[in-house]
């Protein structure tokens, strides 16, 4: 009895998200911790707030910079009303990890968007992959703000997709309230407000362009207040980078262009093996070589990033640590910016996207996790790219993707249990 290639295709999504699924469920039984420092800030920041809002909200909320937490409350606040139910931190963090999961339903759901003429089988196992992720196994595992804000952040995305498909201006209205939200839960995504105000530019849509501007400004405000008036700034608190003797913040953007840079670049080599688009990349090189070389250089002139600030990136870490200097990273950050200007030659669109994940790390400290899954959604969902395009036409891709994911952790877990 034959099956079709469909129905194949269904099983196979169906068998992979329950054995991801339970495995995401035995990494919760078993404590997992692929980040390595989440168990760490669950229990050393995160819970000490979440107690604090329970025990006593207005001091808490009035005296939150006092926790030394670099992460917005808003999502802390959430789940001490969890608590004031009766429900233990074991049954919290369930709760935490099955609301998570909204995150890959997100991504799938903007996938289907976006390649409306792909088997949606093949866009599930795509989304499905997130299960993968080191960053989303360990904030699903051990709450934290970050996964939650991505996953408002995504749903924000899949309506703009609405909105350039269908031009209904209320997609976009619901696609900016949705980034505000993110942004209040984890504030690294409010500078994504530079892009739905250039979506509007780009559209010629002048009046929403202006009430847009309002919009953010008094959504914004109570934010402010909160930092600036009340001086309840937790964003410069104490943080690992003070610990190293660092500052908390820090403008040196040559150090976030390469590490940033090379983040971006680990996350799509699975998404890089095509002959035609390698071959397009050679010749931009051939012809960019050394504009490109001379970019690297001036970077490398102002880089001062070291171990002891940690994080990094993976790149990074790897050159450090196992050849204890950046003869490794360097020709990786060239690399990286052979690619990053591949995307944005003549595209402004994607010359935003890359401008905003470089300007969205404001303080010293640049961590991998901040990247993971965000740069593969992206790619497949707001970045103009004919490669993403492209992947679907050969199932191969997936199987690229998955052996990519599973090696990431392999080096999570080497880095964790024997450096």
């Amino acid at each position: 009895m034959f099956v079709s290639q469909k129905n194949k295709y269904n099983f196979f999504l169906v068998a992979i998200s329950i054995i991801l699924y339970l495995s995401l469920l035995f990494g919760f039984f078993f404590d997992e911790n692929l980040n390595f420092g989440s168990i760490q800030d669950w229990d050393r920041t995160n819970r000490p707030v979440i107690d604090g809002f329970f025990q006593d909200f207005k001091h808490t909320f009035f005296n939150y910079d006092d926790f030394k937490h670099r992460h917005s409350p808003i999502y802390l606040i959430f789940l001490s009303f969890i608590k004031s139910l009766g429900i233990n931190f074991d049954l919290i963090r369930l709760f935490n990890l099955h609301i998570s999961i909204i995150l890959i339903y997100s991504f799938y759901k903007c996938l289907t968007i976006k390649f409306e003429k792909v088997d949606t089988n093949l866009l599930g196992i795509l989304s499905v992959v997130i299960f993968l992720s080191p960053t989303f196994r360990s904030l699903s595992i051990w709450p934290d703000s970050r996964i939650i804000g991505l996953t408002f952040f995504v749903i924000s995305i899949y309506q703009i997709l609405k909105f350039q498909q269908k031009n209904k201006e209320i997609n976009f209205w619901k696609s900016l309230f949705l980034l505000v939200a993110s942004a209040y839960i984890s504030p690294n995504f409010s500078i994504f407000a530079l892009y739905h105000l250039f979506i509007l530019w780009d559209k010629k849509k002048n009046n929403t362009l202006i009430y847009t501007l309002i919009f953010l400004i008094v959504l914004s405000t109570p934010a402010l207040f909160y930092i600036f008036v009340l001086d309840i700034n937790f964003i410069t608190s104490n943080a690992p980078a003070e610990a190293a003797g660092a500052t908390a913040l820090s403008f040196n953007f040559a150090n976030k262009i390469l590490i940033i840079g090379s983040i971006i670049f680990f996350h799509l080599i699975p998404f890089l093996i095509n002959k035609d688009f390698l071959s397009k990349l050679y010749k931009f090189t051939r012809k960019n070589f050394f504009l490109i070389l001379i970019f690297l250089v001036i970077n490398v002139f102002f880089f001062n990033y070291n171990l002891n600030f940690t994080g990094g990136g993976a790149f990074f870490q790897i050159s450090n640590i196992f050849f204890k200097n950046n003869l490794i990273f360097f020709p990786i950050c060239f690399l990286s910016f052979i690619l990053i200007g591949f995307f944005i030659k003549n595209n402004l669109n994607n010359f935003i996207i890359f401008f905003i994940l470089i300007i969205s790390n404001i303080q010293n400290t640049i961590y991998h996790k901040y990247y993971d899954p965000l740069i593969m959604i992206l790619f497949f969902t707001i970045l103009n790219n004919s490669l993403a395009m492209e992947f679907f036409k050969e199932k191969k891709n997936l199987f690229f993707v998955y052996s990519f994911y599973i090696f990431y952790i392999a080096i999570r877990l080497v880095k964790n249990h024997l450096i």
